[in-house]
């Protein structure tokens, strides 16, 4: 198989991919069939909406990081070695990356990632030795996290994209049910959504889970399948949820639900699909409801068609594209002409937005 025939493989899936199910579709509109699916393809009853929080409808995890970093200074933490305690944005991308839940992250940062636990100068308290003190550290350090955060969340908090439109459409839908799920403990996970989200929003829902509402931290799938416990029962491959990262989407797949990912700049390049994401989009401006269930629906309905959820929205899976290019080369001593073989990895599609740590915060 010559590299024409591979580029031409590739790009048959690509249009597969992007263009799927409704393409499909509109080449058998009118068969008795697909009217008779169709006629109940908006029926979402048995059906649910979960959203994550901070990622999803806030990008939130850069100013996750300037509130640790405000409260690692406010307790003057220095490691062994002298150093203060401070985590840069690279690190932290990796942090929210693998480990869900703030004080998971801090036990994983000293006990793994320096293997070494502070010393606190301002007051003074003596380097935790035993697994109690290190506890009541940790959860000293979160609640004045807690402080800083909530304070950041009132000045610069804003929704994402879409976000909002579409859980008023999942909240107007009767049949649908729609939820909120954060691994955030619920004293900065009230003060988040009570700005962003709004209470008269928040009274409908029908499900609200924080982290502390659960003993498992995402990637454990328990905060969804409580949620689905706390909705009756629904079937897990009914639940669609949304999430921005990679411990989210393994939560989300332990749960043996579908996952669509709404990446921010800082997940961007993960490999989401290779992790089993149905779908995977900037942002969620423009999508609707039918995007994401009429699918499901339909396929539960008894259509052939492959599920495949925001058609017009996914970007692609990442992209190899092989190019034959010729170059000339000395072999001994004579000039010879050979094939190379160069490859090319085309990037996601990011058509991002400002965010709002970006309005002046200091670290």
């Amino acid at each position: 198989m010559n590299h024409a025939t591979h580029l031409f493989i590739i790009l048959s899936a690509i249009s597969t991919c992007t263009f799927g199910f409704r393409s499909h579709i509109l080449t058998r509109v009118g068969s008795p069939l697909v009217c008779k699916l169709q006629a109940g393809a908006d029926n979402y009853d048995g059906y649910a909406l979960l959203f994550d929080c901070d990622g999803v409808i806030v990008e939130t995890e850069e100013l996750h990081r300037i509130a640790y970093n405000k409260a690692f200074k406010k307790y003057g933490l220095r490691l062994p070695n002298g150093e203060q305690v401070e985590w840069d944005s690279k690190y932290y991308d990796e942090l929210q990356n693998t480990v869900g839940g703030g004080k998971p992250k801090m036990k994983h940062y000293f006990g793994k990632h320096v293997n070494a636990w502070p010393v606190c100068t301002t007051p003074y308290r003596a380097r935790p030795t035993s697994l109690k003190a290190q506890n009541d550290l940790v959860d000293d350090l979160q609640d004045m996290k807690t402080v800083f955060y909530k304070q950041i969340i009132e000045e610069v908090a804003t929704a994402r994209p879409g976000v909002l439109e579409l859980m008023d459409a999942a909240i107007a839908d009767p049949n649908l049910k729609v939820g909120i799920c954060s691994a955030a403990t619920k004293e900065g996970f009230v003060k988040l959504v009570d700005a962003v989200v709004g209470q008269e929003r928040l009274k409908k829902l029908d499900v609200v889970i924080a982290g502390d509402d659960v003993s498992e931290k995402k990637p454990h799938p328990m905060i969804y399948n409580t949620a689905r416990e706390r909705l009756g029962g629904l079937l897990p491959q009914n639940c669609v949820v949304i999430e921005d990262s990679l411990v989210g989407l393994r939560a989300a797949r332990g749960a043996d639900m579908r996952c669509v990912i709404t990446y921010t700049p800082s997940t961007e390049k993960e490999d989401f699909y290779g992790e089993g994401a149905a779908a995977k989009v900037s942002s969620l401006a423009g999508v609707s409801l039918a995007d994401i269930f009429r699918p499901l629906v339909l396929a539960n309905s008894g259509s052939n068609e492959e599920v495949v959820l925001l058609s017009e929205f996914r970007d692609p899976p990442t992209v190899v594209v092989v190019k034959d290019t010729v170059e000339a080369a000395i072999i001994d001593d004579q000039e010879v002409v050979v094939a190379v073989e160069e490859v090319v990895v085309l990037p996601p599609r990011y058509e991002g937005w400002t965010p709002h740590y970006l309005l002046g915060l200091a670290n």
